[in-house]
């Protein structure tokens, strides 16, 4: 087994010692709510009777017995998204599965799962961060009614897996599989697609022609293949031991992707209190688990959004994760994938090189991941360098690829594309951002130009159709953060910035918003913190300042006297923010935290009870 890498050591150290307070509090509610037997095994006659009266046959003996394990579905399927239609055959496949294996399961809850793509620029996206919070409390009503012994988890995109595993570590004595779907056939390649997008922002392509292009790229069932938050959970998750070894991006309709399903089900039992292998959510995401989850993200250049979602899903399990921790880790860990927008290969490209299974193995030999960890699968993360097949018709698990079959795509740590991961924080005084540099070319990653100032995405697309930013220009748009608005993505903007840079000119943006796992080419300071609407810096800026974004340095300045200013006031109010369901929200947006702890309005997660000791707990069967 490889020393670990000494940087990656030194922040799990940190992040230990900070959270040893919060850590031992959380085990602590854990352990108290952990039981022996099934918990429903306690519940009244009338209680039980109602927990199993919608079973039929021998699964309404099994759960009145109380004596084999009862696994819950807790299912984000629907129509509307492509990543989350396979999953319409999932909870007949897993229950067969789980009575094959001696168990019981049942679909405990459906959770809401939103599409950014669909939502994208429309006011429906103003809801997207704070579904993730939705889907937290949907997925603890679920399970809320103390009848399981084991989760099962299926969702993929964006808000969903976090909100999914934040809910489900709320009840970290129960053992939780996060069961994917894997993505759609490659179609029209994202190089023709972005090329599209911009000549439409340039008024040169039709509405039917960008019409025909969209259809071929989102062309059937499966996830987006481009390498955006979807494609970044599910790596992720599976580097942190959640997903079944290779499950993660396996097509969906194949026999495969049928085998790996049923499997979860199968092993979810055995995993159980009541199974040979005791395994709870709570042992499997620690400290260790969450910095292996950062080293994939920036080792491939994934999503941005994870800055919010690793930081709230380690608050949810007391692990106190901060920016800080990504920049160091940053620092050490290489580059290895180019995948869209970070290159022009798609998340299938990346599989046929080599996949997770080189990019764990390659990382592991490095000392850059801890291998010593609890997954789903077992003990330690070497079981995730074998892939799965079909052998006669039988999974099994075979060793996976030990060199990349495409240099272009996937790379050994000795051969990196660049020597960091690209993600940087910036500071100075604008406050705090995030920039992912992994997509933007050496000669624009410094950027001194004056500022453009917007309060929306209508003003700043009205300023470019007038070609009022035909120059120089830094973005800045405001007024974007969870506090304002729900802090939406804002990519919709990278086809107009992206025909601006294109003319030579120096551009950047700048926003208390979110850019996600599409931004690429732009420099783009984004999560910037404090945001506008709580009067951070950013709401001080005029427009003709003079800004300084400076990837190289890790700075954001802004090259004026902000002292004497007074902030702008554009808060959007209560009686404003109406319409597209948004006014249901409004209690979220008043409590909603900052950027840099999540964006979460379940609070840090770190003011736990004084009476936790600071020794770390051990969950025992």
């Amino acid at each position: 087994m490889s020393v670990p890498h000494p940087v990656v050591a030194a922040v799990t150290q940190r992040i230990t010692e900070r959270s040893a307070r919060t850590r031992a509090a959380y085990l602590r509610r854990v352990e108290a709510a952990a039981t022996e037997g099934p918990v429903r095994a306690g519940l009244g006659c009338s209680n039980l009777a109602h927990g199993f009266a919608g079973c039929g046959g021998q699964d309404k003996v099994t759960v009145k017995e109380s004596s084999t394990p009862n696994v819950a579905i807790v299912s984000a399927y629907n129509d509307l998204l492509s990543a989350h239609q396979p999953m319409n055959e999932y909870p007949a496949w897993i229950k067969d599965a789980a009575r094959a294996a001696g168990g019981v399961a049942m679909f405990a809850g459906g959770v809401p799962a939103m599409c950014d793509g669909i939502t994208q620029g429309r006011t429906g996206m103003e809801l997207s961060l704070f579904s993730r919070e939705v889907i937290a409390m949907a997925t603890g009503v679920a399970l809320a009614h103390d009848m399981f012994d084991a989760t099962l988890l299926l969702g993929v995109c964006d808000k969903i897996v976090p909100g999914l595993l934040i809910g489900a570590l709320s009840f970290g004595q129960l053992p939780a599989i996060l069961v994917p779907a894997g993505p759609m056939a490659s179609g029209l390649s994202n190089g023709e697609k972005a090329h599209v997008r911009q000549l439409y922002a340039e008024g040169r392509a039709t509405r039917e022609d960008l019409l025909a292009s969209e259809s071929k790229s989102y062309h059937s069932p499966g996830t987006c293949t481009f390498y955006g938050t979807a494609n970044s959970n599910q790596l992720v998750v599976e580097v942190m031991g959640l997903h079944l070894p290779g499950a993660t991006f396996v097509p969906p309709g194949t026999p495969l992707r049928k085998a790996l399903t049923e499997a979860a089900g199968r092993r979810a039992v055995e995993i159980s209190a009541l199974g040979p292998e005791y395994t709870p959510l709570a042992r499997v995401v620690d400290e260790k688990s969450v910095v292996n989850g950062v080293v994939a993200l920036l080792a491939t250049g994934g999503s941005t959004n994870h800055t919010l979602h690793l930081v709230a899903i380690a608050a949810a399990a007391g692990i106190q994760l901060s920016w800080d921790d990504f920049a160091d880790l940053s620092a050490v860990v290489p580059l290895l994938a180019r995948i869209y927008p970070n290159g022009q290969a798609d998340i299938n490209h990346f599989v046929a090189a080599g996949g997770v299974q080189f990019l764990i193995g390659t990382l592991l030999d490095a000392g850059l991941l801890h291998a010593d960890v609890t997954t789903v699968d077992g003990p330690g993360l070497d079981r995730y360098r074998r892939e799965p097949v079909l052998d006669a018709g039988e999974l099994v698990w075979r060793a996976g690829p030990s060199t990349s079959s495409d240099l272009d795509v996937l790379r050994p740590v000795a051969e990196p594309f660049a020597p960091d991961g690209g993600l940087r924080m910036l500071s100075g005084n604008l406050g705090r951002a995030v920039i992912k540099v992994s997509a933007v070319a050496p000669q624009d990653r410094v950027v001194q130009a004056p500022a453009r100032v917007f309060t929306s995405q209508q003003e700043f697309e009205d300023a470019y159709r007038t070609g009022e930013l035909d120059r120089d220009v830094v973005i800045v748009l405001r007024q974007q953060g969870p506090a304002a608005n729900g802090m939406p993505e804002l990519h919709g903007l990278t086809p107009q910035l992206g025909s601006l840079m294109s003319r030579g000119h120096k551009i950047a943006l700048v926003t208390d918003g979110r850019m996600s796992g599409a931004s690429g080419k732009i420099p783009a300071a984004i999560h910037c913190t404090p945001e506008a609407a709580h009067g951070g810096p950013i709401a001080k800026i005029h427009d003709g300042d003079l800004i300084r974004l400076d990837a190289v340095s890790g700075t954001i300045e802004v090259l004026a006297d902000l002292g004497d200013r007074i902030p702008a006031d554009h808060t959007v109010s209560d009686e404003e923010w109406t319409g597209t369901g948004r006014e249901l929200f409004a209690a979220l947006r008043k409590a909603v935290g900052p950027a840099d702890t999540g964006a979460s309005v379940f609070g840090p997660g770190y003011d736990c009870p004084e009476t936790a000791d600071e020794e770390g707990l051990e969950l025992t069967a």
